[in-house]
């Protein structure tokens, strides 16, 4: 039997525990990710770089790479929010609004089911809000994001990703249960933390291939 093909599209923290994740899957996973082998041209660097961005960004990127019948990998481990919670401190608003996000979701899922490609969701990870609480918060500071978006907007890519059946890996609470202690910033993680992350998705992606072998 042919080693499966896992594709990877997911924000910074991703670029973070794929490092490690690319070493955990060998042998058993073809590894490769967004701004890896495959480029799209002519689009913005946040589309057409390694990090996935929102969720705005992730739609564009894949309506271009599905028009490509090479890119078939047989899994799409996938993730955006962090990018669309960002809100600006003076309006208020974040990237992108909680109905659009919804709405892009849900028009991903259908894209990517469709081309018979097994899509996996990945929660998004906590925010550590505490982390400026005993730190000065630099003057230029004009963006920031709050864990209360983080649960809102992994609650409605819930109810997208049950409504559409498709596997959900809880990232946000095996994150959150590390501890303060393996954030290097509010958003970002250490090595620590990343490999621990990147040991959760490997045994939750052999889990899943496992699963669906025996219901063959």
């Amino acid at each position: 039997m042919p080693t499966p093909s896992v594709f990877i599209i997911g924000d910074s923290i991703s670029c973070y525990y794929g490092r490690h994740l690319e070493g955990m899957l060998r042998g058993q996973f073809r590894y490769d990710r967004k701004g890896g082998t495959h480029k799209l041209k002519n689009l913005d660097d946040g589309t057409d770089g390694v990090n996935g961005g929102d969720s705005r960004m992730v739609l564009a990127y894949l309506t271009g790479m599905l028009k490509h019948r090479s890119f078939r990998p047989d899994w799409l481990l996938l993730n955006c929010g962090l990018h669309d919670v960002k809100t600006d401190l003076a309006t208020c608003q974040r990237q992108v609004g909680i109905g659009e996000y919804q709405d892009n979701l849900r028009t991903i899922s259908a894209m990517v089911r469709q081309r018979d490609i097994r899509l996996v969701w990945v929660r998004s990870t906590p925010v550590n809000d505490r982390y400026f609480h005993d730190r000065e918060v630099p003057a230029s500071l004009a963006t920031s994001r709050f864990n209360a978006d983080i649960v809102r907007y992994n609650r409605v890519a819930d109810r997208v990703m049950r409504g559409q059946g498709v596997p959900i890996l809880d990232l946000y609470t095996f994150t959150r249960n590390l501890g303060a202690g393996v954030y290097s910033d509010n958003v970002h993680f250490n090595e620590t933390g990343a490999m621990a992350q990147a040991a959760f998705l490997a045994g939750c992606l052999f889990r899943l291939r496992d699963e669906r072998a025996l219901a063959r």
